[in-house]
């Protein structure tokens, strides 16, 4: 298993897909899920959650990763799903450490952002003024560092 996604997911997002859609793709060799799938799936993420501002479509996507690879299965019991939270809990500890908060709205403090539901074009000026990408790279490297901790047992 490979655990150097960051450059991939940077790509991917310097190619137009969404915050969300960069790390939830980038990992499809993890996952096992199918690009086209994984693309559609993590499409209402980006800008926090359909550009609603919320939760950091980055941290939206190590977490669903997470739960491809570590989620309870359907006959799960309650510590099962307690330690689960706790796993996202940490993932996103991990991410505040480096950026003080989740939320989309407050890591683009002081940028010029709506929730406009029309997304950005994007532009040459939008790639230098947007710290987006610091965001992508980051939880690609904690969700590879955590894989590296943590191998998965179940991955498809």
């Amino acid at each position: 298993m490979t655990y150097d996604h960051a450059d991939k997911a940077c790509e991917l997002f310097a190619g137009g897909l969404n915050c969300a859609q960069s790390i939830f793709v980038a990992f499809c060799d993890v996952t096992g899920m199918d690009r086209d799938l994984a693309v559609r799936l993590s499409s209402s993420f980006g800008g926090g959650m359909g550009r609603m501002r919320e939760v950091c479509g980055t941290c939206s996507a190590m977490f669903m990763v997470a739960g491809i690879l570590y989620g309870p299965g359907s006959d799960f019991t309650h510590e099962e799903k307690s330690a689960h939270y706790g796993l996202i809990q940490e993932l996103a500890a991990r991410f505040r450490e480096k950026h003080d908060t989740i939320i989309c709205r407050e890591l683009l403090k002081g940028l010029s952002v709506t929730s406009d539901p029309e997304p950005e074009k994007r532009t040459e000026q939008y790639y230098k003024v947007r710290p987006c990408v610091r965001f992508v790279r980051t939880a690609a490297e904690i969700l590879d560092s955590y894989l590296k901790e943590n191998p998965p047992q179940n991955n498809s």
